[in-house]
């Protein structure tokens, strides 16, 4: 795919010549070079590779040496776009999908060509046939987006951030990724993503396996570590840390008396003893000092299982009773800590080493109900970084909401612009 991209910026500025103004290059080149090829039917020589269905998903762990040399690829790449006029910006008012008919949907086959989605030989149409949606569909993966081929707010929102932009979003997380690639030299690693909201189990090189990751809130971010999980905990209490219980616990103790015992929380005094809720005068914040411990059990807020590794944040990895919130589009809702999907494999493959310690007795012991904390027999490294732009393969570059707005521009906060 590179190189059919390089050859076609390559011509298209040939075309172009030197009076060209570059801004004219997405509505005039493009138009020349595909001028004799406008329709809505295909023939039978046009397959799906043409739609540039290169995977989107790789074995490739984003800190790595190939990533490094991708998104340096990738920032060439993107330096020719800006260079030859970059990508005409996509009317956003209507719904695009297969089938439809509609002028817009010539503007958004240019973009996706520029892009390397959708193949050059696709031709400019105002039919939104297959290759167009699969082109779509490659498009919304890079950007994390749900990959159903329709055109939401948030696909054109992704489509209209500008070339110079993402030119600058891959430069700056280039810089991230040199800084940091020394930390991701162990055998065994996990990596969050905030900004992807996704974990990558990483061994020898490769990811073994990626989690749906849930992060913290704007107001209540996930922090930047760099520790190693030493303990996993099957069946946790769950200790409520002083902000929770200032900003949820109290003012839901307002309004309805019963929460703590309805969620079987409990209030402990320090000799371990139980303090009765309707001795404390809620309309005050004098609880926040005390201790707010959840029992184990389907409603406590880790689930079955909380993953423990040594920080001055106080934040852990762990599950989550409230599943349904892994299918949501923006995964920006806890108060800091990271709430992980399929989180019994994630820990099976962390408790491989440590002897006794078979998939079979981690599930018997959820089941069991007990607390039972397990300590690794050999510590996994764990990193929680912030990339929010990066390459894992000819022509496959990702990006991502700005969620924290690190990047440095904020055009790039599109979940806050919405």
């Amino acid at each position: 795919m590179k190189t059919t991209r390089r050859h076609f910026l390559t011509a298209a500025g040939a075309l172009a010549g030197t009076a060209l103004a570059a801004p004219a290059f997405a509505q005039d080149i493009l138009d020349d070079v595909f001028q004799s090829n406008r329709r809505g039917g295909w023939n039978d020589q046009f397959d799906a590779k043409a739609a540039g269905g290169e995977a989107v998903q790789s074995a490739i762990p984003i800190y790595s040496h190939e990533t490094l040399m991708y998104t340096q690829q990738a920032i060439t790449e993107y330096q020719n776009i800006v260079a030859q006029g970059g990508w005409n910006e996509v009317p956003s008012g209507n719904k695009l999908q297969l089938g439809v008919v509609h002028p817009d949907v010539e503007a958004m086959r240019r973009r996706l060509m520029i892009s390397g989605d959708l193949s050059q030989r696709a031709g400019l149409s105002q039919s939104f046939d297959t290759y167009t949606d699969a082109a779509l569909k490659r498009f919304q993966r890079r950007h994390g987006l749900p990959a159903d081929g329709v055109t939401g707010k948030y696909t054109y929102a992704a489509m209209n951030v500008s070339p110079q932009i993402r030119l600058g979003q891959l430069q700056t997380n280039l810089n991230r990724l040199n800084q940091n690639m020394g930390s991701y030299q162990d055998q065994r690693y996990v990596m969050v993503n905030i900004p992807a909201a996704q974990i990558e189990a990483v061994e020898n090189g490769r990811v073994v396996s990626r989690h749906t990751a849930i992060v913290g809130k704007i107001d209540r971010q996930t922090p930047l570590i760099d520790s190693a999980i030493n303990e996993v905990i099957v069946n946790p209490y769950w200790n409520a840390p002083e902000s929770i219980v200032r900003k949820d616990i109290i003012p839901l103790m307002r309004k309805n008396p019963n929460y703590l015992r309805d969620n079987n929380i409990r209030i402990l005094a320090a000799d371990g003893s139980e303090i009765d809720p309707l001795t404390i005068d809620w309309s005050t914040e004098d609880a926040a000092k005390m201790h707010f411990r959840q029992d184990p059990g389907k409603i406590n807020a880790m689930a079955s299982v909380k993953i423990n590794f040594p920080n001055s944040h106080a934040t852990y990895m762990h599950d989550t009773p409230q599943q349904s919130l892994f299918n949501n589009l923006m995964r920006f809702d806890s108060s800091g800590c990271v709430r992980v999907q399929n989180v019994r494999d994630l820990v099976t493959w962390l408790l491989r080493d440590t002897p006794g310690w078979s998939r079979q007795r981690f599930e018997d012991t959820i089941r069991s109900g007990q607390n039972t904390p397990v300590q690794l027999s050999q510590a996994v490294p764990v990193h929680f970084t912030y990339v929010s732009a990066w390459s894992t393969g000819d022509g496959v570059v990702h990006f991502r909401d700005d969620v924290y707005a690190l990047d440095g521009n904020q055009e790039l906060q599109m979940s806050q612009a919405i």
